[in-house]
Protein backbone atom coordinates (compact mmCIF):
# COMPACT_ATOMS: atom_id res chain seq x y z
CA UNK A 1 0.00 0.00 0.00
CA UNK A 2 1.35 3.40 -1.02
CA UNK A 3 1.52 5.87 1.84
CA UNK A 4 2.80 9.39 2.24
CA UNK A 5 2.24 10.53 5.81
CA UNK A 6 2.85 14.15 6.73
CA UNK A 7 3.38 15.33 10.28
CA UNK A 8 4.64 18.39 12.12
CA UNK A 9 1.95 20.90 11.32
CA UNK A 10 0.39 23.10 13.94
CA UNK A 11 -0.25 26.63 15.14
CA UNK A 12 2.65 29.06 15.36
CA UNK A 13 3.04 32.80 15.70
CA UNK A 14 4.38 34.88 12.85
CA UNK A 15 8.15 34.72 12.79
CA UNK A 16 8.18 31.23 14.24
CA UNK A 17 9.31 27.93 12.80
CA UNK A 18 7.92 24.49 12.09
CA UNK A 19 9.42 21.36 10.59
CA UNK A 20 7.20 19.14 8.51
CA UNK A 21 8.01 15.50 7.86
CA UNK A 22 6.75 13.19 5.14
CA UNK A 23 7.31 9.46 5.56
CA UNK A 24 6.86 7.45 2.38
CA UNK A 25 6.27 3.74 1.90
CA UNK A 26 4.92 1.30 -0.64
CA UNK A 27 6.65 2.69 -3.71
CA UNK A 28 10.15 3.16 -5.09
CA UNK A 29 11.00 6.33 -3.16
CA UNK A 30 14.40 6.69 -4.83
CA UNK A 31 12.76 6.82 -8.27
CA UNK A 32 10.75 9.94 -7.53
CA UNK A 33 11.31 13.61 -7.01
CA UNK A 34 9.29 14.52 -3.93
CA UNK A 35 7.36 17.74 -3.70
CA UNK A 36 5.70 19.84 -1.04
CA UNK A 37 2.52 21.64 -2.02
CA UNK A 38 0.11 23.79 -0.08
CA UNK A 39 -3.48 24.88 -0.38
CA UNK A 40 -4.95 27.82 1.47
CA UNK A 41 -8.73 28.16 1.97
CA UNK A 42 -10.40 29.29 -1.22
CA UNK A 43 -7.17 29.07 -3.23
CA UNK A 44 -5.65 26.63 -5.64
CA UNK A 45 -3.01 24.14 -4.61
CA UNK A 46 0.48 25.49 -5.32
CA UNK A 47 3.93 24.00 -5.39
CA UNK A 48 6.21 24.99 -2.52
CA UNK A 49 9.38 22.98 -2.96
CA UNK A 50 10.84 19.93 -4.63
CA UNK A 51 13.83 17.68 -4.11
CA UNK A 52 15.40 15.61 -6.84
CA UNK A 53 15.98 11.92 -6.24
CA UNK A 54 18.89 11.99 -8.67
CA UNK A 55 21.16 14.52 -7.02
CA UNK A 56 19.29 16.00 -4.07
CA UNK A 57 18.95 19.37 -5.73
CA UNK A 58 16.09 21.50 -4.48
CA UNK A 59 13.64 23.98 -5.93
CA UNK A 60 11.62 26.57 -4.05
CA UNK A 61 8.74 28.81 -4.94
CA UNK A 62 9.69 32.48 -4.83
CA UNK A 63 7.30 33.05 -1.94
CA UNK A 64 9.28 30.74 0.37
CA UNK A 65 12.81 31.06 -0.99
CA UNK A 66 15.26 31.90 1.77
CA UNK A 67 12.82 30.86 4.51
CA UNK A 68 12.04 27.20 3.77
CA UNK A 69 14.54 24.38 3.40
CA UNK A 70 13.73 20.94 2.05
CA UNK A 71 15.85 17.89 2.79
CA UNK A 72 15.67 14.16 2.36
CA UNK A 73 16.79 11.13 4.34
CA UNK A 74 16.69 8.38 1.75
CA UNK A 75 17.60 5.72 4.31
CA UNK A 76 14.32 6.53 6.08
CA UNK A 77 12.29 7.31 2.93
CA UNK A 78 11.47 10.62 4.57
CA UNK A 79 11.59 14.22 3.42
CA UNK A 80 11.46 17.30 5.60
CA UNK A 81 10.44 20.89 5.16
CA UNK A 82 12.02 23.30 7.62
CA UNK A 83 9.94 26.45 7.65
CA UNK A 84 11.41 29.55 9.28
CA UNK A 85 10.24 33.15 9.53
CA UNK A 86 6.68 32.01 9.01
CA UNK A 87 4.11 34.52 7.85
CA UNK A 88 0.30 34.49 8.13
CA UNK A 89 0.15 33.99 4.37
CA UNK A 90 1.92 30.65 4.83
CA UNK A 91 -1.25 29.35 6.48
CA UNK A 92 -2.45 26.35 4.46
CA UNK A 93 -2.76 22.61 4.35
CA UNK A 94 0.62 21.24 3.33
CA UNK A 95 0.85 18.10 1.24
CA UNK A 96 3.79 16.00 0.18
CA UNK A 97 3.62 14.11 -3.08
CA UNK A 98 5.54 11.74 -5.31
CA UNK A 99 6.16 14.25 -8.06
CA UNK A 100 6.75 17.95 -8.27
CA UNK A 101 4.35 19.23 -10.87
CA UNK A 102 0.61 19.73 -10.88
CA UNK A 103 0.40 19.16 -14.61
CA UNK A 104 0.84 16.26 -14.87
CA UNK A 105 -0.12 15.61 -11.26
CA UNK A 106 1.97 13.60 -8.83
CA UNK A 107 1.47 9.86 -8.78
CA UNK A 108 0.76 9.82 -5.05
CA UNK A 109 -0.37 12.34 -2.44
CA UNK A 110 -0.27 12.47 1.32
CA UNK A 111 -3.32 13.41 3.36
CA UNK A 112 -1.98 16.83 4.31
CA UNK A 113 -1.09 18.61 7.53
CA UNK A 114 -2.48 21.96 8.64
CA UNK A 115 -0.13 24.86 9.24
CA UNK A 116 -1.62 27.96 10.81
CA UNK A 117 0.43 31.10 11.35
CA UNK A 118 -1.11 33.72 13.59
CA UNK A 119 -0.29 37.40 13.30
Amino acid sequence: EVQLVESGGGLVQAGGSLRLSCAASGFAFDDYAIGWFRQAPGKERDGVSCISSADGSTYYADSVKGRFTMSSDNAKNTVYLQMNSLKPEDTAVYYCAAGCTLIPPPDYWGQGTQVTVSS
